[in-house]
């Protein structure tokens, strides 16, 4: 009924690579083309895939729209999926306008602080950028979807299942991941894109209140205690920037919404590499002159040295999900909905660690709903904009259930 997909995927990162596995075998697609910087990391994943025809390997840098537009004209795409550095969303995104080709990425276009007051204060939030164009996609009749991964994306998923089937008020929306990952051998380290993660970890974290609109704070603030299921037990969160706390009161605000944020586990371990790398001047984003004609910016200089998050070795289990407050038939209600693996089982079923997994699967489900037309429309969106249901009951046929826990109302503040 539908056409087979011709997908390009900009970034053959962890994510990237996992994206293409886990999509390889499926009957409607049609061909995948791999595009990145680097010919021996594009040639390891293509060797994987085995099979030459079907996937196809180009050379482009994610801020090179023109080489990017060539690439999809080239190849007769309909569907641009970055797993990129955000950094790079723009290019790709305007790229994917100007061929007429859908587009999806796993993080939206990044912010800009405020210029004076960046720890109260938004200048431009991410996605800001790609909503803003929301009217031109439309009259376009092309799709954009921002934000499909793990988090944002499922999360986002389940927010909206929330609003529609859990509650007759959804007043208070909290994302909260955890885990306990180890990496044998390594005192630190990332376990996703360097850049990604400095941006989330270093940027004003937003917050969304009813009665203050958006707002920030100092990065990796406003810690607290989350008790997470399937034995992981009590963690301790703090907040990061994330696309949630931007997405859901666009869409979800119906019901009386009153609060969304996002806290993440990272450990105080983490946490102190991080300031000191930020003190350091090692997360900077300018070039700089390291001999006469070379020049790296220092996070790409870190990204070098530490080790590649792909590749990663690493123990434990991760818990991702949304936190939702609110009432039903007249009676106060809290749940989180949740997906939950371990490493070994990544590593086990798709040969990659778990983060990248549990990000890369529901990039896979959400193509997979679009080429078939269940999920549609022209315009820009966020994954809250679908019906949640048809990716849910995906989740397992793609081996990564959702489950969920009632949770005592009122025992811990959002």
């Amino acid at each position: 009924k539908y056409n087979k997909m011709r997908l390009l995927i900009i970034g053959v990162g962890g994510v990237g690579e996992a994206v293409a596995v886990m999509a390889a075998s499926k009957p409607w697609i049609e061909v995948i083309v791999l595009a990145g910087r680097k010919m021996p990391r594009l040639l390891e994943v293509q060797a994987r895939l085995g099979n030459n025809s079907k996937f196809p390997i180009e050379i482009v840098d994610g801020f090179d729209q023109a080489g990017i537009e060539n690439v999809a004209r080239k190849h007769k795409i309909d569907m641009i999926l970055t797993t990129a550095t955000p950094a790079s969303n723009v290019p790709i995104f305007e790229a994917a306008y100007n061929v007429g080709a859908n587009y999806m990425d796993t993080a939206a276009s990044t912010s800009t602080p405020h210029p004076t007051e960046p720890y109260s204060k938004c200048l431009e939030k991410v996605g800001d950028y790609q909503f803003a164009r929301e009217k031109l996609w439309e009259k376009k009749g092309i799709t954009a979807i921002l934000g499909m991964g793990v988090e944002p994306g499922m999360s986002d998923v389940f927010a909206r299942y929330a609003y529609d089937h859990l509650f007759d008020e959804m007043l208070e929306v909290g994302i909260r991941d955890g885990s306990d990952f180890e990496t044998p051998g390594h005192e630190f380290a990332f376990n996703f894109n360097v850049w990604t993660c400095l941006e989330e970890c270093l940027n004003p974290p937003v917050f969304w209140e009813k009665e203050k609109g958006f707002y920030t704070q100092e990065p990796l603030s406003a810690a607290e205690v989350f008790e997470f299921p399937e034995g992981l037990g009590k963690i301790e969160v703090v907040s990061v920037e994330h696309e949630e706390v931007c997405m859901i009161p666009r869409y979800l605000s119906g019901k009386g919404l009153k609060k969304v944020n996002f806290k993440i586990a990272f450990g105080n371990e983490f946490i102190q590499a991080m300031k000191t790398l930020k003190a350091l001047g090692m997360t900077g984003t300018q070039p700089v002159q390291v001999a006469p004609g070379v020049s790296i910016t220092p996070r790409d200089f870190l990204a070098r040295v530490m080790p590649d998050p792909a590749k990663l070795p690493m123990n434990g289990r991760t818990c991702a999900g949304t936190w939702v407050k609110g009432t039903k038939n007249g009676k106060a209600r809290e749940v989180y909905l949740y997906q939950y693996c371990t490493n070994q089982e990544c590593l086990d079923r798709w040969g990659c660690q778990a983060v990248v997994a549990q990000t890369a699967f529901n990039t896979v489900i959400a193509l997979d709903l679009v080429q078939h037309g269940i999920w549609k429309g022209a315009g820009v969106f966020g994954p809250e904009a679908f019906d949640a249901v048809p990716f849910m009951d995906r989740m397992a046929d793609y081996g990564f259930p959702w489950k969920m826990v009632e949770l005592t109302p009122g025992q811990a503040k959002l």
